[in-house]
Order: structure tokens, then C-alpha cells, then sequence
């Protein structure tokens, strides 16, 4: 197993289900660690296009060999780039956008030291990652667009919707699991 990559548990499980039930054209998944999400998409979803992008090098080499072996079995190949959140993308590029952010709260005065604790902490409110995703995504987003954005509990979800909604996103909840610890959402935001 990759340990400098963050490989698929429950998050990953209930966002690849809502993409694979309603991502369509230009799809690309933020932040995607293994690149199991992009290669369900680029397998089972109704998309035209897969991008996955992450910051951390390693995630991009595994959704680029994930890329590779769905290519070879005759799905959609999946582009890997390295990027920080939607940053280097042009606007208007995608018709579906998912993100499973960083989401643990976290001590904001620990300094990461290796990938994988970076895939797993989300600051002190567990949204540094989230909040500026949603601040920016909408400049990426193809008309009629919509993201798709993994929610834990352990973040706030109302202060999640609270953004979304002064971003001016319609939102949804499409799917959601509860566990012991927190309650997962996926929202769709358009």
C-alpha cells in the first residue's frame, strides 16, 4: 500500500457513488489521493473527460497508473496534474467537479511533515481546504455545472451551507452515511 498516499475508505466510497449516479461531460476530481474516485468515474460515470488533480506528486503518479490500466481496459484514460485546489484550470473547463477535502480538525500550529498527514488535516475548523474549494470552484464550473463536495460532520456542515449558500450555490443532499464518529453528506451544488 501507498503510504504517502491517501487510499480509499468510507469518504471515498459515498463520494464515488454520487459521481458515479450524477457527474456528466468534463469531469474532475480535487484532491484525489489513490485516483480511485477519477477511475470510477472514468469506469462508470457518464462523462466525456476524467481530470485528477492533487498537490501531493504521489497521488498524482497513482491516479496517472490508475489512468493507464482504465485506458488499457478500454474506459476513459484519466489525466493526472498536479494542482492546488482549482487553481491552474481555465474557466468554464468542467461540467462536474468532486472534492473530498482534508476534513479532520486539526492543531493549527502543527507543522505537517508528510503527505499523508497532509491529506487527513483540515485545520483548526477541519475546513481550510474546503472553504477557499468552494470560494473558487465556481470560476471552473461550465454553465449548468455542478459540484459534487463530500461534507463531514466533524467540519460543521452549517457553516459548510452557510458558505455555499453566500457563494450563491443551489445545494442538495444526495447522499449520506452516519457513523459512530460523524455523518458524511455529499452535497451538489449548482
Amino acid at each position: 500500500m501507498e503510504t504517502n498516499v491517501y487510499q480509499p475508505a468510507e469518504d471515498s466510497a459515498l463520494l464515488a457513488e454520487a459521481v458515479v449516479d450524477r457527474a456528466s461531460g468534463r469531469f474532475l476530481e480535487v484532491g484525489t489521493g489513490s485516483g480511485w474516485v477519477a477511475e470510477r468515474a472514468a469506469r462508470e460515470a457518464d462523462v466525456t473527460e476524467v481530470v485528477a488533480s492533487d498537490v501531493n506528486p504521489h497521488a498524482c503518479e497513482s491516479a496517472r497508473e490508475r489512468g493507464e490500466r482504465s485506458a488499457d481496459e478500454g474506459h476513459l484514460a484519466i489525466e493526472a496534474v498536479r494542482a492546488n485546489l482549482v487553481d491552474p484550470f481555465a474557466d468554464d473547463a468542467f461540467d462536474t467537479v468532486a472534492f473530498n477535502p482534508p476534513y479532520l480538525p486539526t492543531d493549527p500550529d502543527n507543522e505537517w511533515d508528510d503527505w499523508m498527514e497532509q491529506a487527513l488535516s483540515g485545520g483548526e475548523t477541519g475546513r481550510k481546504f474546503l472553504d477557499p474549494f468552494v470560494d473558487s470552484v465556481g470560476r471552473v464550473l461550465a454553465d449548468g455545472g455542478r459540484v459534487l463536495l463530500l461534507v463531514s460532520s466533524l467540519t460543521g456542515y452549517d457553516e459548510v451551507v452557510a458558505r455555499v449558500e453566500a457563494r450563491g450555490f443551489a445545494h442538495e443532499t444526495v447522499v449520506q452515511e452516519s457513523y459512530p464518529f460523524e455523518v458524511l453528506s455529499v452535497l451538489e451544488l449548482k
